[in-house]
């Protein structure tokens, strides 16, 4: 159980015996009656939004969810497979619970996937991937690297809004959780 004044982002919490992630959390202290958190949490089952406000000192019951280290391997057309490493066992991940990070998978990218009752229920990829550019339009002459972008085509099918100076063939740095661009590699 936790109090619901220590629920943080990133908590996860069974509500009906589902498992939700909390995706934001707002502190109320209104100047009469008691102070609560308003969440806003996705169901890991279905991907679902649900608001809900709790008091913080009522207690809510807080999921084990287990994270295993996992080697992604290839995309079978509906599963992606995983190979976790430390049994060498391969886990099938349906496309839905890994929505749009699966345009940043990479063979042989490490990943976290995370088990609730054994029970696959998402995948954490890293925050930054490092992807070749396949794909982008040619610098053109007055084109500084400052103030312009143009969008490229990365070897995963992403696609991100790079600077001029970016050409096909270079290695870049993205952000997975905001889909732009941090550097060339």
């Amino acid at each position: 159980m936790i109090r619901g004044g220590d629920i943080a982002k990133g908590t996860v919490l069974l509500i009906k015996g589902t498992p939700y992630l909390v995706v934001e959390r707002e502190f109320v202290n209104p100047g009469k009656g008691s102070a609560f958190a308003r969440c806003k949490m996705k169901n890991l089952r279905d991907g679902s939004v649900l608001t809900q406000t709790i008091k913080t000192q009522d207690n809510v019951e807080d999921a084990t969810v287990s994270s295993h280290r996992c080697q992604y391997q290839y995309d079978d057309g509906d599963n992606f497979i995983f190979m976790d490493n430390e049994t060498y066992e391969q886990l099938q991940v349906p496309e839905d619970h890994i929505g749009d990070s699966k345009k940043y998978l990479k063979e042989n990218m490490v990943v976290q996937i995370l088990l609730h009752d054994g029970r696959i229920i998402g995948v954490d990829i890293p925050a930054h991937v490092e992807l070749e550019v396949v794909d982008t339009p040619p610098a053109e002459k007055g084109n500084t690297a400052q103030g312009g972008s143009k969008p490229a085509t990365l070897e995963t099918g992403a696609v991100v809004n790079v600077p001029f100076f970016i050409s096909n063939g270079d290695k870049i740095r993205v952000d997975t959780r905001s889909n732009e661009y941090l550097d060339r590699v």
